[in-house]
């Protein structure tokens, strides 16, 4: 697998991660807010697509009947995507109103903290958290969490919002540079209201180092570190230290438990 370090064949999912792509994902982060079913239907698909190639390189099989755990699932835009790859499909998710909000009804939703999982160890063959980990006070825990339910030999997939990045103050965005508090008020002032992610309640300023180094200390076998929405022949980002931090809006690391 591609390590952080660039060494390691290519994985299946390289061959998706083409400059068209990364331009139709970007291109749909202006309706996260006025149309998340969009934004979080094409995200689902995208999700979809890499757990089951990085499954496939790891298993050599597909992902019917697999369990897979989806760390903040949110109102389940996900399960329809898995569900269609054969995969048993289980969200869990902290908020009731975000559970609710798109209408939807997931068989088998939990809902649970990801940093403490309702779920006893090696439970599922697959963990994943997608844009997750920006909105806990503590996501390295989470991740270890992620790891405990995670069977051995399954995979765990942490993809998250770097908060330097574009996006990453959200919809308080491009203003966050300017410190995450002062885009929360100017936000507020500008619309009349509260930001639906509010920085220091439930939006947290997590580095690509922060990544990085939890991938380099986890006791499992780490597949690949990548930006997730960068075409492959920009993934060497990563391996810049204060660049990565700028331009990998979204990183995505790949470990196998042990």
């Amino acid at each position: 697998m591609l390590r952080s370090d660039g060494t390691g064949p290519r994985p299946r999912f390289a061959h998706r991660a083409t400059l068209r792509r990364s331009l139709r994902l970007l291109g749909s982060f202006r309706f996260e807010q006025t149309d998340p079913a969009l934004f979080y239907g094409g995200i689902a698909a995208d999700t979809a697509d890499l757990v089951a190639d990085f499954y496939r390189d790891r298993t050599g099989r597909d992902l019917t009947g697999a369990i897979v755990l989806d760390v903040g699932g949110g109102p389940g835009y996900f399960a329809d995507e898995f569900a269609a790859l054969g995969a048993r499909y289980l969200p869990v998710e902290p908020d009731p109103t975000e559970m609710h909000a798109a209408g939807l009804s997931v068989p088998g939703a939990v809902r649970g903290s990801g940093m403490a999982l309702p779920f006893r160890d090696a439970a599922v063959d697959v963990c994943i958290s997608s844009n997750v980990a920006e909105h806990v006070p503590h996501p390295w825990r989470m991740a270890e969490e992620m790891l405990r339910v995670t069977k051995p030999g399954g995979l765990m997939i942490l993809s998250y919002t770097v908060w330097l990045g574009p996006f990453g103050g959200h919809e308080t965005g491009p203003w966050h540079y300017l410190g995450g508090e002062y885009a929360a008020r100017r936000y507020r002032r500008r619309t009349g209201r509260e930001p639906k992610n509010r920085f220091g309640t439930s939006l947290f300023a997590v580095r690509a180092a922060d990544g990085m180094r939890w991938a380099e200390r986890a006791d499992a076998r780490i597949l690949a570190t990548f930006p997730r929405y960068h075409p492959r022949w920009a993934w060497w980002l990563v391996r810049v230290p204060g660049l990565r931090e700028l331009l990998v809006s979204n990183l995505v690391v790949v470990a196998a438990k042990r």
